[in-house]
C-alpha cells in the first residue's frame, strides 16, 4: 500500500481520543527523536476506526504539524480495531509471484468480508513445520472503505500518505526496534482510548491477534455516569485531579471494575492461543497506551496470567535531546507514544 518514493516518513497516529505526530533522524549520534506532538480529540470525532468528522480531524493534523513545526509531509498511519483482520495461514510453496496471483481466492476462506471490499496484503513466514511441501503465510485484510477514509483524511490535510501499517505490527516493529528478541514467547498489548490490540510472538514472529473493543475510555464513561461531568472533566478526574465531585474511593472501585474486565478478556485471548499452542507459556507480557500506566492493572494482569508484565519506552534506543524535550514529559506520555513511534521507522520503500 505505497503512495509515494521520498524515504523519511513522519509517524501519524491518529486515534479515538488523539493525535501523535514523531518524526526520527538519522544523525552522527545515531537514531534520534527530532519531533514529537500529541493533541487530544474530542470524543465522536473519530469512533470504532472511522472518521466521524474529516474535516475537523484534518484541521487538527494540520494544527498539530504547524505548532511542532514538522515540514515533512509524506507520512505512515495505521489502520486497526474489526476493520483489520490479521491471520496466520497454511498454503501450498509458491514464490511470492505466484502467491500474488492467487491469495484473493486462498484469502477468501479466512475472510469475513466480501473479498472486493478489502486491500490484501501478506508475508510469506517460511517453511510450515509439519509438512515441507507447505509454507505459513501471514495475510492481512483491511476493509476498502476504512483505508480510504484514512487516506483522504491524510490527504485532506495536506499529507502525503507513503505507508498504511495495522497498529498491532507498528507497535511490534518499535519494540523490536528498542529490545532484544529473546528466545521466549511474548504478548505486544496496547490498551488505547476505545480498543485494545493484543499481538503475540513466537521466535520473534507475529502467530496470533486479537482486537477487544475494550479501552480507558471505560472508566471516563463511568465516571460521567456516577457525577453527570464533562468527558474532559471526566479524563481530568482519572488522572488524578482535584475534585469534590467523587471520592478516590469511588474512583478506585470505577478503575478496579474496569481493569478486572480488561483481565478478563486478555485472559480469554490468551486461552484461545493456549488451545493451538498448548506448549508455549506466556513468559512475559509487554504493555503499551494509556492503560500501561496503570499500576493497579499491571499487577492483577501479572497475577491473572503468571507473566512478568512491563511497560514500553518506545524511546529507549533513540537520542532524546533533553535541550530540545522535557524529559519528564516524554517518559510519562511513552506507553501512548509507541505506535506512532513505530510508524516513523518505516520507510517508504518499506513492503
Amino acid at each position: 500500500m505505497l503512495f509515494g518514493k521520498k524515504d523519511h516518513l513522519v509517524g501519524l497516529d491518529i486515534g479515538s481520543s488523539s493525535i501523535k505526530v514523531a518524526e526520527i533522524t538519522e544523525v552522527k549520534k545515531g537514531s534520534t527523536l527530532a519531533k514529537f506532538g500529541m493533541i487530544n480529540i474530542a470524543p465522536g470525532l473519530i469512533e470504532d476506526g472511522s472518521v466521524k468528522d474529516p474535516e475537523t480531524v484534518a484541521d487538527i493534523i494540520r494544527q498539530l504539524f504547524k505548532a511542532y513545526n514538522i515540514k515533512e509531509r509524506n507520512v505512515a498511519i495505521a489502520v486497526g480495531g474489526y476493520s483489520v483482520i490479521v491471520k496466520k495461514i497454511v498454503v501450498q510453496t509458491m514464490s511470492e509471484e505466484q502467491l500474488q496471483d492467487t491469495i484473493q481466492f486462498e484469502a477468501e476462506q479466512y475472510i469475513p468480508f466480501d473479498i472486493t471490499d478489502v486491500n490484501i496484503d501478506f508475508q510469506i513466514l517460511g517453511e510450515n513445520e509439519s509438512n515441507p511441501n507447505q509454507m505459513n503465510v501471514l495475510l492481512v485484510a483491511a476493509k476498502t472503505d476504512v483505508v480510504n477514509d484514512f487516506v483522504n483524511l491524510a490527504q485532506m490535510a495536506g499529507m502525503n500518505p507513503c505507508i498504511i501499517d495495522v497498529d498491532a505490527f507498528a507497535l511490534q516493529n518499535i519494540f523490536e526496534a528498542n529490545y532484544e528478541l529473546e528466545n521466549e514467547n511474548l504478548a505486544l498489548i496496547d490498551i488505547g482510548a476505545s480498543k485494545t490490540s493484543l499481538n503475540i510472538l513466537k521466535d520473534g514472529n507475529s502467530v496470533f491477534m486479537r482486537d477487544v473493543s475494550l479501552g480507558c475510555g471505560q472508566i471516563n464513561q463511568k465516571i460521567i455516569s456516577l457525577v453527570d461531568c464533562s468527558f474532559e472533566e471526566a479524563e481530568e478526574i482519572k488522572l488524578g485531579g482535584q475534585t469534590n465531585k467523587l471520592s478516590m474511593e469511588d474512583l478506585s472501585d470505577i478503575i478496579s471494575g474496569v481493569v478486572t474486565d480488561w483481565c478478563t478478556e486478555i485472559r480469554r485471548a490468551l486461552d484461545f492461543f493456549y488451545s493451538t499452542y498448548p506448549e508455549d507459556q506466556i513468559k512475559r507480557i509487554i504493555l503499551s497506551g494509556g492503560g500501561g500506566n496503570i499500576k493497579e492493572f499491571r499487577q492483577l494482569l501479572a497475577v491473572e496470567t503468571s507473566a512478568t508484565v512491563q511497560i514500553i519506552n518506545p524511546f529507549e534506543n533513540f537520542y532524546v535531546d533533553d535541550e530540545r524535550f522535557d524529559i519528564s514529559y516524554i517518559n510519562k506520555i511513552a506507553p501512548q507514544a509507541s505506535i506512532c513511534m513505530g510508524l516513523a521507522t518505516r520507510k517508504a520503500d518499506d513492503k
